[in-house]
């Protein structure tokens, strides 16, 4: 047998081709990290609003038995019930605390004294924690009631009241996220080849010759792409509708022109892989390491609450994370622009930078 020779030499060309082997062993490393500590389906920490309309001992003592349970943070105290609603819709807390006027005289005359707490249920995750945190809260503070020697058993009861997915139906989470997993998945990977592709065909070359400046050849490369992106976008969205009930509550001209700068985005973020990389191999392998963190830390599957400081960090600066509160925004909760502003001007500022980056890279001269 000649083995020695062949292992040699295999040996030798896996040692050239650094990039494949950084991703032989980076990509195992990533995936340990990613499953093992930022992955938690124990949601905590939910950040949530205040409305306390009773303003009395006893209100503020529930807040902070609600706040001890560990599952909610409060953020913020609110003064209307339209200001709570309006923090839920930007996305700025997931549950809000309304406890009533009459909460303390209700308690005093033997009566139940009823708060409640909405929660953003278009996570069925949180929801679930929100549902277990107040009957946690409830519990305690009615026990510690009925161990301070008042003449009458108190009665408390903290009632959850979910918003935009009241059925908990995990599809109403998981489709709308679908639509912005699947663009990320299939521009990055197609535009990521893109220039590569070129040059192991040979005609980088020729383009290279030709009066063509650097900015509209990259244009040029991804703006074919904008209409399949607007394609999937729609093919989703009726499969969804059709096949899961998925419900379609906002506008969709401001989801499709919020839509643009995450496609641009995307096909921009493969564009500039295309010019980090030597082969289509390499490019694919590349785009696979984005992805990883890409569908797990966005909040598309698990939610962001629960992760770690640093996955949280991670997350914040892909576009995806920006994308699917827009999606959820308005497919869900019917928000318009005045709430998802933010987004959009992040994901316009990713699509600038990318497009920018993939510019500068690229340089037009032959090897």
């Amino acid at each position: 047998m000649r083995l020695w020779p062949m292992l040699w030499k295999e040996m030798v060309q896996l040692r050239r081709d650094r990039f494949t082997l950084a991703m032989m062993l980076g990509i195992p490393a990533i995936q340990l990290v990613l499953f093992g500590y930022a992955i938690q389906t124990e949601v905590r920490h939910l950040p949530t609003v205040v409305l306390d309309e009773s303003r009395t001992p006893e209100s503020r003592r529930l807040i902070e038995v609600l706040r001890n349970t560990g599952d909610f943070d409060v953020v913020e105290q609110v003064q209307s019930r339209g200001e709570l609603a309006n923090r839920i819709e930007d996305g700025q807390a997931s549950a809000g605390l309304v406890i009533p006027p009459r909460f303390m005289r209700d308690i005093e005359r033997g009566a139940t004294g009823r708060a409640q707490i909405i929660v953003d249920a278009a996570d069925p995750l949180a929801s679930t924690a929100a549902l277990s945190g107040a009957v946690q809260a409830g519990s305690a503070r009615a026990a510690e009631l009925a161990g301070g020697g008042v003449a009458r058993p108190a009665r408390l009861e903290v009632r959850v009241r979910p918003l935009y997915n009241p059925g908990l139906r995990s599809a109403v989470f998981i489709v709308p996220g679908i639509i912005g997993v699947l663009l990320s998945l299939t521009l990055v990977l197609i535009t990521s080849m893109a220039i590569v592709r070129e040059r192991e065909r040979g005609t980088l070359e020729q383009l290279i010759v030709t009066p063509i400046d650097k900015t509209s050849l990259m244009l040029g490369k991804i703006l074919p792409f904008l209409l399949i992106g607007y394609i999937q976008i729609t093919v989703i969205l009726l499969l969804g509708r059709l096949l899961f009930q998925v419900p379609m509550l906002g506008s969709l001209p401001l989801l499709y022109l919020l839509s643009f700068a995450f496609i641009v985005a995307s096909l921009a973020l493969g564009l500039l892989m295309s010019t980090l990389v030597r082969s289509q191999v390499q490019a694919m392998q590349l785009s696979f390491l984005f992805l990883l963190p890409n569908i797990l830390l966005s909040g598309f599957m698990f939610p962001r609450e629960a992760m770690p400081a640093p996955a949280q960090w991670i997350g914040a600066a892909l576009p995806l994370t920006y994308f699917l509160k827009i999606l959820r925004g308005v497919l869900l909760k019917d928000v318009g622009l005045e709430h998802l502003w933010r987004e959009g001007l992040i994901l316009v500022g990713f699509a600038v930078a990318l497009v920018a980056l993939s510019v500068a890279r690229f340089q037009k001269t032959i090897e």
